[in-house]
């Protein structure tokens, strides 16, 4: 069945559309203004929205508070419609404004068109979402809003029926909240595109997806795109056929037909919203004035034909002929908008580049009264060159706040040996400034409020002698339920998470207990099962999402590591997604179930604390610790560990284990050895080896890898023992070689050290299949016992001959 046809709305007044003009020319100004402030010099990258004006106008009308966009870079005329954006605001960000006032979206930290609005608080706590038009903040690689995008629409099913969430009304209203998603024609090719478009119309969530059809991605045509050239057509199957089946409502309209646009808008939201049905609406016909960015011009690509024909179709252009046809307005006062419009924008370009000038011209105008100073009291054989220097940074034409820095440096080096009030003046300046930029640049990659990890009160487990020996996938599986029980807004989602309680039964009766809403199985679709815990937890909902093993987290690692990692970072404290991933990993069998790609995760998902428990009791202690914070985690679980033996804490579901601080599992006076997760084992049955020939080893857990040892305490074992090994499972380079930099550089642990510092670690391979691959592949007992006795071999020779 076809959508029902479209009925004309009676709802537009004559202001309602002359507004919706003036916005729509305010916004194309701004697009053909922010290239020309590139081509100027006075912003480093420009990307514009132009073309889609008047689709997002009918988009943005129905764009309710409690609503969430997961959009890309050229929505700013919907970000302008729904007053989450100025046109201040708009230059600011063009500019790298910052100042979180004057650029709410990422202090200025991501380039222009990354829109998003502010969740949190001064201090990090949630405000009222339902009170606030939400936008998630945006990323650049294509096609990267829409796993997040799952979540954010996943997040108003579960607010509308789960009735033990009907209290959490900040962030829902019964769950009538639409998740708008946008994105470009060329992006639908992405995977993560298709795989978030499967599980929504499995999920049946209020998610409603814009496309902005321009018949490119960048240079490249359609045809070269999609099948069919139509994303709309080869969704064609997706189309439900009658109410009550699951399945999307698809729409077609041109991005140039202002009342279509806001007649399909208004029945494609109200279906979302009121049946939590998915939608697609293809927005065929639309422009690109300026080409894709400031970095080329689409005539290269375009034929001429082409070009004339987006000349006739502007929206703009369109709108304009549908008002004057309609008689809302005269030719006159659309001239008098238009007029009005430019000069409002070039005032807010003005007032933008002011005030962004203004704080850098203070720092700069500092900085050169504090080096003329120098200059003149300077009795340096160097006094022309300081002079050189402070002249430079006097000609700079738009400085920037790392000229004076630059400068200051720069001219500290040519008085190093002179004792001068000027020095300690520019000295005490140049501290001062660092610090500030520090707050500017490089702050937020973690939470910095009250709810922090790293503030989360430590809690000792308990045990008597009454505390029973289980599994340890029973341990976790009563701090699961525990968490469920204590935490409505706790939910668990994977694969085989549901029906069999996961594959190694950590949830094994969780769902019946609690229901399917609370412990639930999906698809294979890591990316998105990500991106669904992603958004969900933007909601303030608590989703533990689970990637089966290890080495699948590479289908989720960009989503991981260009979204959830840089959230607080790219907002600079302005929203949050307190997700768990948990997975299990090292040892097992075979060359996909059996990975530790440590190193990869360490370096590619800053922002996210990576945890790394031996056993499933310590592991059961992170859960607790990360519920009680606002910040994500990804806890990896030993894979070996599920059937050993453990004693269940009596306070299973209370206790916590503290980030960044690592265990002694044995003290010894001749070698640390510094590993994690199942390493432990194997290096404590080492340890007890070498115990047989008079060899004393310290055995450390890290516990988690980021943070890593906050306090420093294993460079006080080293102290004692002046030799060290770091051993893991990851390839050579990898993991270990991270935990050396820790410990040996920024430990300063080479100062106690009598023997080079060593790593044990996987061989270059992923393991091969069997016990005997695993052993012939991975580290063992028998490489630690032998790497630890040739360190004691070279300290004593004759007490420890060699033995091969």
């Amino acid at each position: 069945m076809q959508p029902a046809e479209l009925t004309k709305i009676p709802t537009l007044t004559k202001e309602e559309i002359l507004n919706d003009y003036r916005i729509a020319f305010e916004s194309r100004q701004a697009s053909l203004t922010g290239r020309k402030e590139v081509f100027m010099g006075k912003a480093k990258f420009g990307i514009f929205g132009d073309g889609k004006e008047v689709a997002q106008l009918a988009m943005a009308k129905y764009f309710q508070p409690g609503d969430f966009r997961s959009g890309y870079y050229r929505d700013q005329t919907f970000m302008f419609a729904t007053g989450e954006l100025t046109i201040q605001q708009y230059f600011a960000q063009l500019y790298a404004h910052t100042d979180v006032e004057a650029e709410p979206a990422t202090a200025g930290r991501a380039m222009n068109g990354h829109f998003g609005t502010r969740s949190l608080d001064a201090d990090g706590n949630w405000k009222n979402l339902t009170e606030i038009k939400n936008s998630s903040s945006d990323i650049s690689p294509t096609g990267g809003q829409m796993p997040r995008l799952v979540g954010l629409a996943y997040a108003s099913k579960l607010y509308r029926q789960n009735p033990d969430l009907k209290d959490n009304t900040n962030f829902s209203v019964n769950g009538n909240e639409v998740a708008f998603g946008t994105i470009g024609n060329a992006s639908t090719s992405e995977g993560m595109f298709f795989e978030a478009i499967n599980a929504a119309g499995v999920l049946q969530i209020p998610m409603l997806v814009s496309v902005w059809d321009d018949r490119y991605g960048i240079s490249v045509p359609a045809e070269y795109q999609t099948t069919k050239g139509s994303i709309s057509e080869i969704m064609a199957g997706f189309q439900r056929e009658c109410k009550g089946e699951q399945g999307y409502e698809i729409f077609k309209v041109k991005g140039w037909d202002y009342q279509t646009l806001c007649e399909t808008y208004e029945k494609a939201v109200a279906v979302c919203r009121e049946e939590h049905v998915p939608v697609l609406i293809h927005v065929e016909e639309v422009t690109q004035p300026q080409g894709h960015s400031t970095s080329g011009s689409h005539e290269r690509y375009k034929s001429k034909e082409r070009l004339d024909w987006e000349a006739d179709f502007d929206c703009i252009k369109k709108m304009r002929e549908w008002i004057l046809e309609n008689e809302f307005a005269t030719t006159d006062l659309l001239d008098k908008i238009e007029t009005e419009a430019k000069e409002t924008v070039k005032q807010a370009r003005a007032a933008a580049w002011n005030a962004f000038m203004e704080g850098i011209k203070g720092d700069h105008d500092k900085c050169q009264d504090l080096l003329n100073h120098l200059v003149s009291e300077s009795q340096s054989e160097h006094a022309s060159k300081l002079a050189e220097i402070a002249e430079e940074l006097h000609k700079t034409v738009n400085p920037i706040r790392a000229d004076a820095v630059k400068a200051a440096r720069k001219a500290l080096r040519y008085v190093r040996d002179e004792k001068s009030a000027a020095k300690r003046n520019l000295k005490d300046w140049l501290e001062e400034a660092i610090g500030e930029n520090a707050d500017r640049y490089n702050s937020y990659l973690y939470s910095q409020s009250e709810k922090a990890a790293l503030l989360v009160e430590e809690i000792k487990a308990e045990f008597t002698e009454e505390s029973p020996m289980v599994d340890g996938r029973e341990v976790l599986q009563a701090c699961f339920d525990a968490a469920l029980a204590k935490y409505p807004e706790v939910f668990a989602i994977g694969e085989d998470v549901g029906k069999i309680g996961d594959v190694n039964q950590a949830f094994a009766g969780l769902q019946e207990k609690y229901g399917e809403l609370r412990v639930t199985d999906t698809g294979i679709r890591e990316c998105t099962i990500v991106g669904q815990g992603i958004g969900a937890a933007l909601r303030g909902l608590r989703p533990i999402t689970e990637i089966q093993y290890l080495d699948y987290l590479l289908y989720a690692i960009q989503i991981l590591s260009d979204d959830l990692a840089s959230l607080q970072y790219r907002t600079k404290g302005g929203q949050k997604a307190p997700l768990i991933i948990r997975t299990r990993g090292h040892r097992l069998e075979g060359i996909w179930h059996s990975g530790s790609p440590i190193g990869m995760i360490l370096n590619s998902i800053r922002g996210i604390h990576i945890l790394v428990p031996r056993d499933m009791t310590q592991a059961a202690g992170f859960y607790n610790t990360m519920l009680k914070s606002d910040e994500p985690a990804l806890i990896i679980e030993c894979l070996n560990g599920y059937r050993l033996k453990e004693r269940i804490p009596n306070n299973i579901g209370e206790f916590t284990v503290p980030l960044g601080q690592p265990e002694i599992l044995k003290k010894g006076e001749d070698v640390t050895i510094v590993t994690y997760g199942s390493m432990c084992r194997i290096v404590m049955d080492a340890a007890k080896q070498l115990e047989e020939f008079g060899i004393s080893v310290e055995v450390i857990d890290v516990q988690s890898l980021l943070p890593f040892d906050i306090n420093h305490t294993i460079v006080e074992s080293i102290k004692k023992t002046n030799r060290v090994i770091f051993a893991d499972e990851d390839v050579p380079g990898g993991a270990s070689a991270f935990m050396l930099q820790k410990v040996v550089e920024e430990q300063e642990a080479y100062r106690w050290l009598d023997s080079q510092p060593r790593t044990i670690a996987a061989h270059e391979h992923r393991p091969p299949y069997g016990s005997d691959g695993d052993y012939f592949s991975k580290p063992n007992a028998e490489d630690i016992f032998d790497t630890v006795y040739e360190m004691m071999h070279e300290a004593e020779p004759k007490r420890f001959p060699v033995i091969y």
